[in-house]
């Protein structure tokens, strides 16, 4: 086999592990916006669709990682390629957790098996979604085209996806101490705004995983953070 022929299939062979992340991160994303408007509507099928289709997910992790380990064990890439790999890596079980998220907001829907008492109740959490949304399309557009830059934008707004759970934190606290009637409610919108704050953590994740992809380096800087502590929220309720 020549050299030209050994360098075409391991570009290949990249590319492929590529397309994959670049598919299951479209499959994940279409989860998370499937398993909120699922809870807006109460849509117990669309719920129902959510929770089955992680399988897909969790198939494509798989495959992404066996394909990865593959090539590392019969190509032995060093360097820039080492770490796109790695990162490809890193990134599809970020993205795989990211659906994970997306089925427990989806099973709280068959939980909650009834209507809203208020619409206000659900305006935080779809705002919320909005801009986790934001940020994952962002950081896996930063992955395809390997913009450290944009990656980095993605990093600096995690305080703010913060800021706005532990705003929504206390707004539903004061639904449940002002009417135990919305308490049920306001038990599963707090599961599931928690469970959109920690997607915004995994697009951070990913941020964080182009940037060595593309650079060799982590980020020596802690990563920025606006968390009110719930806790002190709580006590001081």
């Amino acid at each position: 086999m020549s050299m030209e022929h050994t360098v075409s299939a391991y570009d290949d062979d990249l590319k492929a592990i590529a397309r994959l992340v670049t598919e299951i991160g479209g499959l994940a994303e279409r989860a998370v916006g499937d398993s909120v408007a699922a809870l807006t509507r109460l849509d117990l099928a669309l719920a129902q669709r959510v929770i089955a289709g992680d399988k897909e997910l969790d198939r494509l992790q798989h495959e992404i990682e066996e394909k990865a380990i593959l090539v590392i064990a019969r190509r032995q890439p060093m360097a820039n390629d080492l770490r796109e790999i790695v990162g490809a890596m890193r990134i599809a079980n970020d993205i795989e957790r990211v659906g994970d998220l997306a089925k427990n907001i989806a099973k709280r829907v068959v939980a909650i098996n009834g209507v809203f008492p208020h619409k206000q109740l659900i305006t935080g959490v779809e705002h919320l979604c909005e801009i986790a949304l934001q940020q994952l399309k962002r950081v896996l557009d930063a992955y395809a085209s390997q913009d450290d830059q944009a990656a980095g934008s993605v990093r600096q707004r995690d305080d703010e996806i913060d800021a706005l759970y532990t705003s929504l934190f206390r707004e539903l606290l004061t639904y449940m101490m002002e009417d135990p009637r919305n308490l049920t409610f306001c038990i599963h919108l707090l599961f599931c705004a928690k469970n959109i704050e920690r997607i915004g953590d995994h697009a951070t994740n990913i941020a964080e995983s182009v940037h060595y992809m593309v650079t060799g380096r982590s980020y020596e800087e802690e990563r920025p953070k606006a968390d009110a502590s719930i806790a002190s929220t709580i006590a001081g309720s």
